[in-house]
């Protein structure tokens, strides 16, 4: 067996990811935990479990290996006595992604995850230092290919539609490319699997999926999906952006029954950044992934549902109540909701981009993309911060990076720390006043030709990837005529640009702050007219919007502070699904 033949040194921690703890933490988690002695071979947990626990190693070693019962094993770490097992999916109620077994025998702490939770919300130092890891061990997990398997043409849509929910939800796996894997074909055979069957997921050894869609998959993993109960919820967000998020934390902390929905993934495009070094209370930075996952947390602290994937299609009424229809068919209803859904990058209006996107153009620039484009040439456009972060990223892995950006100064739309550290970065080129004009290539880009606007001179240069960011459009198309949207179809709200709001009887009076033109639907981050396209502000407007939820519901509930009298709490099956 591989515990017999592998030397196992014990993995050095070069960045947090493999922190020892202290005698004073590993007193606090004895005291909620059983000691269980072990011996070679022991698996404590595998790839793939839904429910484990916390485990501390005393005395002994344990290797964490992917792919630990087929024919290619992988160490992706081994840990000795005071270090930790595990990684976010512990916590968050994700499948294990790989398999810990024990390779010298010894000792074990090992402590229910509901335990663990409470510990990581309340002890700050254990805190910090638990969720670092876990931070930082998913990332090597994804940097390895652990996981599940996506098998698919890159030309696809299915196949990048997978591809694409696995990386905005961080999941670890790992793609195979049918166009260019020489195995892939035999694969396929030996699972049963015909080409018209493709995409497939293959997860553990035993779960093949055929062309799975979005939910399935998410319910294997064991993302946060809770079937619809029929209760009315007091408030429904629509949107788990910073924006979405924060009204979650904020509402279910305040005692009211609160469900958060989703189409792909929590964070929204903040999530696509690699590191927010604006945000408050992050002198050194956190990623955008990171800033979900532990609003998520703190979200189901407090009790609030959460459910990925999750579509909202239409906006209505029932009954008195508001009612947001799923793409899957059913329906959630609610006495308030918060319009959340944020924006998305629009596509690069130049020829042959349907032929490159399924293969060379991206809008997010993540480990994975990263992974796709290692030591090759890239072109990133646009002039945000969004833009710039992704070249900041990106500098670190491809060979060359080329920032082209239509304005003639790069501090009108980005923020200065990033203007400064590109400036002085080797290995990223700006190009001013410039846009992309073609593209070219085979079945991959090869090159685009970029224009400088003012000079009218045309250049190619090599590009193996292109990362669009250029601007954003609206989730609006599933609401209502009802709901008032701009020329640009951002959402009008509150009383600066909303003359009156109509309520369910058909009377009209003056909107509340982020109310619509419906009485009881609020609008707020990037989806908002005129709001200020930052984290922190979003985030900021999510936490004021439930003041705001709390004042239209005292209205209509004829209470003076629903804030002291919750209205209701989610159902016990929306709860326990999302603990």
């Amino acid at each position: 067996m591989l515990f017999a033949a592998h030397p196992f040194e014990e993995t050095p921690d070069l960045f947090g990811a493999f922190p020892e703890l202290g005698e004073a933490q590993i007193a606090t988690l004895v005291g909620d935990g059983e000691c269980r002695m072990t011996a070679a071979g022991d698996v404590l947990y595998r790839e793939g479990d839904l429910d484990y626990d916390f485990v501390v190693i005393l005395e002994g070693k344990v290797a964490v290996i992917e792919g630990y019962e087929g024919p290619q094993q992988q160490v992706v770490g081994v840990h000795g006595p005071r270090r930790f097992l595990g990684e976010i999916s512990l916590l968050t109620g994700q499948a294990a992604f790989v398999t810990a077994v024990v390779v010298e025998p010894g000792e074990v702490l090992v402590v229910p995850v509901a335990r663990l939770r409470e510990l990581v919300l309340q002890d700050t130092a254990l805190s910090d230092l638990i969720l670092r890891a876990f931070f930082l061990r998913r990332s090597i997990l994804i940097e390895v290919g652990a996981g599940f398997r996506i098998l698919g043409s890159c030309y696809s849509p299915d196949t990048r539609r997978l591809r694409e929910f696995a990386s905005r939800n961080r999941l670890p796996h790992r793609f195979v490319d049918l166009d260019q894997d020489a195995d892939a074909e035999a694969l396929l055979c030996l699972l049963g699997v015909s080409p018209e069957e493709t995409p497939v997921v293959i997860w553990r050894k035993d779960c093949v999926l055929r062309n799975p869609s979005n939910a399935e998959l998410a319910r294997v993993i064991g993302l946060p999906s809770p079937e619809p109960s029929g209760d009315v919820v007091d408030l429904l967000i629509v949107g788990a952006g910073p924006a979405g998020l924060a009204a979650a934390v904020y509402g279910a902390s305040e005692g009211l029954g609160t469900m958060l929905l989703d189409s792909v993934a929590t964070g929204g495009q903040a999530s696509l950044s690699t590191r927010i070094e604006n945000y408050l209370g992050f002198p050194a930075g956190l990623s955008g992934a990171e800033l979900a996952e532990r609003a998520v947390l703190q979200a189901e602290k407090f009790g609030a549902a959460l459910s990925i994937p999750a579509e909202a299609v239409a906006l209505g009424r029932d009954g008195g109540y508001h009612s947001v229809a799923l793409s899957d068919g059913t329906t959630m209803t609610a006495r308030a909701v918060v319009i959340a859904t944020g924006v998305r990058y629009r596509r690069l209006p130049v020829p042959d981009v349907d032929r490159f996107e399924a293969t060379s153009i991206y809008y997010a620039a993540t480990l994975v993309e990263a992974h796709l484009c290692a030591g090759e040439p890239v072109v990133v456009v646009g002039g945000g911060n969004s833009a710039g972060q992704a070249a900041v990223f990106l500098a670190a892995r491809a060979s060359t990076v080329r920032l082209v950006v239509r304005e003639s100064d790069l501090g009108a739309n980005m923020s200065r720390y990033l203007v400064d550290r590109l400036q002085r970065m080797p290995g990223v080129e700006i190009l001013l006043n410039s846009e992309v004009q073609r593209l070219d290539g085979d079945r991959n880009l090869r090159r685009v030709e970029v224009e400088n606007n003012r000079a009218g001179e045309r250049q190619w240069i090599d590009a193996r990837a292109l990362f669009v960011f250029i601007g954003a459009e609206p989730h609006t198309r599933w609401l209502g005529d009802d709901i008032a949207v701009d020329e640009h179809s951002f959402v009008r709200a509150g009383p600066e640009s909303v003359a009156a709001v109509r309520d369910r009887n058909g009377g009209h009076r003056r909107p509340f702050p982020s109310e619509t033109t419906v009485a009881g639907v609020f609008a707020v981050g990037d989806v908002r007219a005129g709001s200020v396209k930052r984290v922190a502000s979003a985030v900021g407007e999510g936490s004021m919007v439930v003041r705001v939820v709390h004042q239209y519901l005292d209205d209509l509930l004829g209470r003076h502070d629903t804030r002291s009298e919750p209205v209701s709490r989610p159902s016990a099956s929306l709860a326990s699904s999302a603990s």
